[in-house]
């Protein structure tokens, strides 16, 4: 039989069209080197008792089959309540709520429901490094608007993000609090932004799952989490994504959300059928209990966060790096330019090998990658032990780099 006179490519070329995720290739560094590791956000301490008692019980009382395949109603009814506190959106459990595994699957599943291919779908650069991928596999096109560091913080051109919608844009994606910067979009932002959408048509897909992690500015106590979905002709356009994992320190039970109009939702819960079929039954009844914890409990892990951080931005400041302090989640993003290295990845290399901390490069959030080339990530979700070794070990980067600098600006 004659061979075939064209080899067909082994995989598609949506899969090779983007890279690995970086993020979870640095946690595996960081256990190969022995590294204090600041890359990957989960927290590093017990989940709270209570919470792992819920899913235990529920698991002891069999609860261990398929759940309804958009949540267990118990679920579903448990956060339902909880937008209603917090948000003050009156949801309907039953046909605006699906209950996904994880919010990565419930962005993912939002853009598979709503986009179409040639379609746009604008996004914050630097951005989590999952929505490039989600736009490719959804057929769209990402369209990328920068956001600058300032003195107040990270902010966009109004003008540059007015300028990325057109007749072809579908959707805007907006993490906020965000990841990786920390930005807490402000009101008039938030204003601008639903504008636009309202103008062009366009959905918003909200990622809100550091919604209870955000500090007070100067001292300031924090101010309360506005999501988009609340403002003026928003409430039919927007799809909030949440999930348990940074609220209730659950990263590893995969178990998120979608709140839509129905007719978003409809679709929604049939992609997410045919992704996953549902998450876990067990967790979702832990989920509910997590979710009738007293206001007490979101204050108390906002003070603790914030002792985090304001623990963190002293140390790196003090090392070299330049970083200012996050309105909201657990990430600082941080310049390395000081230190002389030719770009982010080698930094990185260096840091996790000879000095013994990971960090995520930061030209994982860009687009163009040049633009991130002398930044870095590093979280704050860790015990207070893991934060001090990360100290110890970055202190070992003051006098080298300082005196080398030094020595060339000498020559």
């Amino acid at each position: 039989m004659p061979e075939p006179t064209q080899t067909r490519q082994r995989i598609s070329r949506k899969a090779a069209s983007f890279t690995e995720s970086v993020i979870r290739e640095i946690t595996r560094e960081a256990m190969k080197y022995g590294a204090v590791n600041l890359g990957q956000g989960f927290p590093d301490w017990e989940t709270p008792a209570d919470i792992k008692q819920a899913a235990i019980d529920a698991i002891l009382a069999d609860h261990n089959q398929y759940a309804v395949t958009w949540g267990v109603k118990e679920f579903r009814d448990a956060i339902a309540r909880k937008t209603m506190t917090y948000l003050g959106l009156d949801v309907d459990p039953d046909s605006e709520i699906t209950v996904t595994c994880g919010s990565t699957e419930g962005m993912i599943a939002a853009m598979m429901a709503t986009v179409d291919a040639g379609d746009e779908v604008v996004v914050f650069e630097p951005f989590y490094e999952n929505y490039a991928p989600d736009a490719i596999l959804a057929d769209a096109s990402a369209r990328y608007v920068p956001l600058y560091r300032t003195e107040n913080g990270f902010v966009f051109d109004k003008e540059e993000l007015a300028a990325a919608f057109n007749p072809r844009t579908r959707a805007i994606i907006l993490c906020h609090p965000n990841n990786p910067t920390g930005k807490v979009f402000t009101p008039d932002e938030l204003e601008f932004i639903a504008d636009l959408c309202r103008n062009n048509n366009a959905y918003c897909f909200t990622d809100e799952i550091y919604e209870h992690i955000i500090f007070g500015v100067d001292g300031a106590e924090p101010v309360p989490h506005v999501s988009i979905a609340t403002l003026p002709g928003m409430r039919e356009r927007t799809v909030i994504v949440n999930s348990l994992s940074k609220t209730y320190s659950v990263t590893g039970w995969r178990v998120g959300y979608c709140i839509a109009p129905e007719d978003l939702t409809s679709a929604i819960r049939k992609v997410h059928d045919f992704l996953t079929v549902g998450a876990a039954n067990p967790l979702q009844r832990a989920g509910a209990y997590a979710m009738s914890l007293p206001p007490e409990y979101y204050t108390s892990l906002e003070k603790e966060y914030r002792r985090k951080r304001d623990f963190l931005v002293p140390v790196l400041k003090d090392a070299g790096f330049r970083c200012d302090y996050p309105q909201g989640a657990y990430y600082v993003m941080a310049d390395i330019s000081e230190f002389g290295f030719a770009n982010d990845i080698a930094f990185t290399a260096h840091l996790v090998r000879e000095i013994g901390v990971a960090a995520v490069p930061g030209s994982s959030f860009y687009n163009d990658e040049s633009k991130g080339s002398q930044l870095v990530r590093f979280c704050f979700c860790k015990k207070d032990e893991t934060l001090e070794a990360a100290a110890t070990r970055l202190a070992k980067m003051r006098w080298p780099y300082s005196f080398w600098n030094a020595m060339r600006e000498s020559s």
